[in-house]
């Protein structure tokens, strides 16, 4: 299959980039000053395109591939391939469900963990040797605390899961309410908000739920809530976020996702409330290798006839 033309269009661990390099005749969109350049090249040699949750396929690049058959993300997400494109093509489309969901509702919990037992702000303390001078000062409690999950799919129900273990009363915002679920259900996000300690976001990113946490759902939360976002950056509607966070009236946030991957408000630098990380939630060692091999076995199966192994569309 070495003749066939893949496109990668974001970095990917290693071990990903290498196969494909190995089996494929790979383009990387990086080696392009000007993607017109790369376009005008090697347009009608790429049947396939290979994406993560920061970088995939929009209808212009779609368009421009005339002999495109496939796209590969290495994500769950998929709210940077445009769908409705592929499906009027005839494209495929793959993801990686299921193999991360342990991977961020791990990190989900560890958010919540170090947001209220300011596990951050403790580690720097006896850096800078401050302990000698005095205790820290006292942090929040996470077990007992209510949880609400805004969207109770597979990663949602693993952090209702892990939260469950810390004795946590759960609650959940969805499209619609999960009949076989035994946690309960409010109609919509202020509810929720008004509802709980901690919310988390762990919905697809989609028309409906962009800016889904707005400044009324902030406001519901209030000033003894937390915000958690393993989902996608533009769920929040940041500046309301942000002034939330400066004056007050949110108690605190735990963000691995961001609006503008990867600029982050400096706002949020210098606040002790805030635990920062740079999209990490399936970013280990194990996972990436398996969602690796998950985009490697549906080109594989793409291309010689197989049944796709996830597929979307």
């Amino acid at each position: 299959m070495e003749s066939i033309g893949v496109l990668l269009v974001a970095k990917v661990i290693p071990y990903l980039e290498q196969e494909l390099n190995k089996r494929y005749n790979l383009f990387r969109i990086w080696d392009y000053p000007q993607i017109s350049q790369l376009l005008t090249q090697h347009a009608t040699s790429i049947r396939a395109v290979v994406g993560r949750s920061n970088a995939g396929a929009d209808s212009h690049l779609i368009d421009a591939l005339p002999n495109l058959e496939i796209i590969s993300s290495s994500s769950v997400g998929v709210d940077l391939i445009d769908i409705n494109k592929c499906k009027e093509k005839g494209i495929r489309v793959t993801n990686t469900p299921d193999v991360l969901t342990d991977e961020v509702a791990d990190l989900a919990i560890g958010l919540i963990l170090t947001l209220l037992r300011k596990i951050c702000e403790s580690n720097r303390y006896v850096r800078s040797g401050n302990w000698k001078c005095g205790d820290y000062k006292l942090t929040n409690k996470f077990s007992g605390k209510t949880v609400g999950i805004v969207g109770l799919g597979r990663i949602g129900t693993a952090i209702a899961k892990r939260s469950e273990a810390f004795n946590c009363s759960i609650c959940y915002y969805s499209r619609t309410q999960k009949q076989e679920s035994k946690y309960k259900y409010y109609p919509s996000v202020v509810e929720l908000a008004s509802n709980c300690d901690i919310l988390v976001v762990a919905c697809p990113l989609t028309k409906e739920t962009h800016h889904i946490i707005n400044r009324e759902v902030i406001n519901a939360l209030g000033p003894k809530g937390f915000l958690v976002n393993i989902g996608r950056g533009k769920h929040v509607d940041e500046p309301e976020l942000v002034s939330a966070l400066l004056e007050g009236r949110l108690g605190g946030a735990g963000l691995d996702v961001f609006e503008n991957e990867p600029h982050v408000p400096e706002e949020l630098f210098e606040l002790e409330n805030v635990v920062l990380l740079p999209h990490v939630g399936s970013g280990t060692v194990e996972t990436r290798t398996v969602m690796a091999d998950l985009v490697l076995g549906n080109l594989e199966a793409h291309f010689l006839g197989k049944p796709l192994l996830t597929p979307l569309v």
